[in-house]
């Protein structure tokens, strides 16, 4: 390759601890603030002193990925390879294609790897795997594509184990605490809708059967807010923290499940003084609600795929606007009585 033709510029240095602005910058994006605008520059970095025989890490241009992977690599002198994957992290952009063969041949040649490097390993992250065709690399670059683990804190066990991956670092975990940190981006994203819903019911809440009342807007407007609340932090929080241990095998059913469950709960303990007929509507309502916001939280999970997700809505979309439809109407009857 004619490496005269290429406009070289040495790798920027980067160190493996988080300054403030890096761990607020990682605080914001998990609440999806600014998550589309967090990225790095694509290219090549040097991560301490690495020399011709350092490891050469792929990551996604995600900069909270490639904080995860440089904080990983904590005490290493290595280069990290950074793709054009226009801030998406590395398993979504796997699935659309940005984190691929391509634009990992064109990172490869563009950078001038080979004026760094003798070796010819590039370690790409397993998640990426859907994207990059090792063979295809190979054929373009020279060089051997190593899948490393699942998780960036498991490299340096990689490395030391002679590029061999355990049974637990191969595997793609979802435990409590992942699912904690993820459900900040589902109460964020459906912040909005809680609001449009919690004015469309205020407003609601002044019918009555002689007319309407400003006053039973603030007074039944402001009961109706805690159950919106309620609905949603079971949608968006609790079903997605509690999915392994809820029954139904779609996320749809987990949600309705804890919707209802959460409003059973408080109208058999907080003294909501409801007739029977908003005691229905409300029960629906709840179900619909936490149904749909707990169906979103598949784009988060590792338990379905996109077809599974299409299917899943397929089902579910028509039986929460139903529930949802059901509990309005019986909710305005029971207001006109």
């Amino acid at each position: 390759m004619d490496y005269s033709k290429l406009s070289i510029v040495r790798p920027p240095e980067i160190n493996s601890i988080w300054l403030p602005e890096d761990r607020l910058g990682a605080l914001r994006v998990r609440f999806s603030i600014g998550r589309n605008r967090y990225r790095v520059n694509p290219g090549l970095y040097r991560l301490g002193s690495p020399g011709s025989d350092s490891e050469v890490f792929v990551s996604a241009n995600y900069k909270l990925s490639f904080d995860l992977l440089r904080k990983s690599l904590e005490g290493m002198h290595a280069w990290i390879l950074v793709l054009e994957t226009f801030g998406i992290n590395v398993w979504c952009a796997a699935g659309k294609g940005t984190f691929g063969s391509d634009e990992l041949i064109r990172q490869v040649n563009t950078s001038g790897l080979n004026l760094y490097v003798t070796h010819r390993r590039l370690i790409v992250p397993q998640l990426g795997a859907p994207g990059v065709s090792a063979q295809k690399v190979k054929e373009a670059t020279g060089y051997q594509v190593k899948f490393g683990p699942v998780r960036a804190e498991d490299i340096k066990n990689y490395i030391s184990a002679g590029y061999k991956k355990d049974e637990v670092s191969r595997t793609v975990q979802f435990k409590m605490r992942d699912r904690f940190i993820l459900t900040a981006v589902e109460l964020a994203n459906s912040l909005r809708y809680l609001i449009i819903a919690i004015i469309l019911f205020a407003l609601i809440s002044g019918i009555h059967s002689e007319g309407y009342s400003f006053e039973l807007i603030w007074k039944e407007g402001l009961k109706a807010t805690l159950l919106l609340l309620a609905a949603y932090l079971s949608g968006a929080f609790l079903a997605p923290l509690l999915l392994p241990f809820l029954p139904f095998r779609h996320f749809g059913g987990k949600g309705m499940l804890s919707g209802i469950l959460v409003f059973a709960l408080i109208a058999i303990f907080g003294n909501l003084h409801l007739n029977l007929l908003s005691l229905l509507a409300w029960l629906l309502i709840s179900g619909a609600i936490s149904s749909y916001l707990t169906m979103n939280f598949t784009g988060a999970s590792t338990y379905t795929s996109l077809s599974g997700v299409r299917k899943e809505m397929g089902i579910f979309v028509p039986v929460q606007i139903a529930f949802a439809l059901a509990g309005l109407t019986l909710l305005l009857i029971s207001k006109l009585l």
